[in-house]
């Protein structure tokens, strides 16, 4: 199917998901300070727990590059308004295209400024991050507790750095987001929707964009997020399980840092020969967290490439200018800078936004081949969703739910 396809600068579907692949993507970076404060644990028991990271500070340095453009009281109530009134008028379409009904997360709009994107989001990486910060503790013995204490100041300082400049870097790129919070304290089911106004304002004045219908866009996208997981209700249990699994098996294992330490050596070859990203985190995975992962990984890139398919096929014929922005936004995304791809690639987001393509091309071949009733049979549960290899091979997976390969659709 010959089409121009628009990738989201950013997008992070429910941010959760993109916490949960920078969550992994940030052990590379992360090693080094996870590490010092692990050595704590060597020495003796655990007497008490300090902190790992400072939250707080990492607030403070996510905030520093984005304190501007905040948005004050009035500006946020026009534009909340005018976010919601996209929203309205993309569900119904969205709606039809899937054959689900319209989720309440509808009514939950709110235009964001950066701040109060970290502001949402940083209890999000607090909570995935946990784990690492319990691999902490201090020996009874005093000698030894002023040494752990030396380990774990050196160690706080480079984790809660590299989190604060990572979150700071996020909170530029994000244009919208739906929220489904996972991991979370409370059982909230019904996601809200974020539009991060500076940056839509932005990439709309790089982009030379008609503002209503590149927001427009944006909404389809985030919409239809909102869709796949209030109108499958087990998508989100499902991934909160891989996720918790993964998280707790990544952090529970004694012999992690170990594999990681092994792993920074590798780190300048890595960029040097331009190798694979996910292949190099992979490699520092057991047989069962790289399962783990890998699960994440193929319903991320369902996810995010059916909010990609769904916002290509309804902006292509409800959009008058969606020809001009697919092209301009695909050789924005072609002119990245030697450092922002070098920053992307060590906070994995080159991996996340790989695999959603693949995600895309995933939906794309299925619809295209079988239909939308056959594609939608993914949401019929866990069983049905594709592998890694299936997104590679849709016919692969074709076969596996329906029996049959290659035959035209009605």
């Amino acid at each position: 199917m010959n089409r121009t396809a628009m990738r989201p600068l950013s997008f992070s579907r429910d941010q959760n998901n993109t916490r949960t692949l920078f969550g992994v993507g940030l052990l590379l970076g992360m090693t080094v300070g996870a590490w010092a404060g692990a050595r704590a644990r060597d020495f003796a028991r655990s007497y008490t727990t300090p902190r790992l990271i400072d939250w707080e500070r990492v607030r403070q340095l996510a905030i520093q590059a984005n304190a501007r453009e905040r948005l004050n009281g009035e500006e946020r109530a026009r534009l909340t308004a005018a976010y919601r009134e996209l929203v309205e008028r993309a569900a119904p379409l969205v709606a039809s295209y899937t054959g689900d009904s319209i989720p309440a997360a509808v009514e939950r709009v709110y235009a964001f400024d950066r701040v109060d994107w970290i502001d949402a989001n940083l209890e999000g990486f607090a909570a995935l991050l946990r784990p690492i910060e319990e691999l902490v503790s201090l020996p009874d013995h005093p000698a030894l507790r002023l040494g752990a204490l030396a380990w774990i100041q050196a160690g706080q300082v480079l984790a809660t750095t590299e989190v604060g400049i990572m979150l700071g870097f996020l909170a530029r790129r994000v244009l919208g987001q739906y929220d489904l919070v996972l991991l979370g304290r409370e059982p909230i089911t019904t996601g809200r929707l974020y539009f991060v106004e500076p940056n839509v304002r932005w990439v709309e004045r790089q982009l030379g964009v008609h503002p209503v219908d590149f927001r427009f866009w944006l909404a389809l996208h985030e919409v239809t997020h909102a869709f796949e997981f209030e109108a499958h209700p087990w998508l989100r249990d499902y991934l909160n399980d891989r996720i918790v699994r993964l998280v707790t098996s990544l952090y529970a294992e004694g012999q992690l840092m170990q594999r990681l330490q092994q792993g920074l050596r590798a780190v300048p070859l890595l960029f040097g020969r331009g190798d694979d990203t996910q292949a190099f985190i992979e490699s520092l995975l057991s047989t069962e967290q790289r399962e783990l992962f890998q699960q994440v990984q193929a319903v991320m890139a369902v996810i995010e490439g059916y909010g990609n398919h769904v916002m290509n096929a309804v902006g292509r014929e409800t959009i008058p200018s969606y020809a001009e922005i697919a092209r301009r936004f695909e050789q924005r995304q072609q002119q990245r800078t030697p450092a922002e791809q070098l920053f992307i690639r060590l906070i994995g987001l080159d991996v996340k936004l790989e695999q959603y393509r693949l995600g895309e091309q995933f939906a794309d071949a299925i619809i295209q081949r079988y239909g939308r009733d056959v594609f939608r049979r993914i949401w019929e549960g866990p069983a049905l969703l594709p592998t890694l290899d299936e997104l590679r091979h849709p016919d692969d997976w074709a076969r596996r739910v329906t029996g049959r390969v290659g035959e035209p659709t009605a």
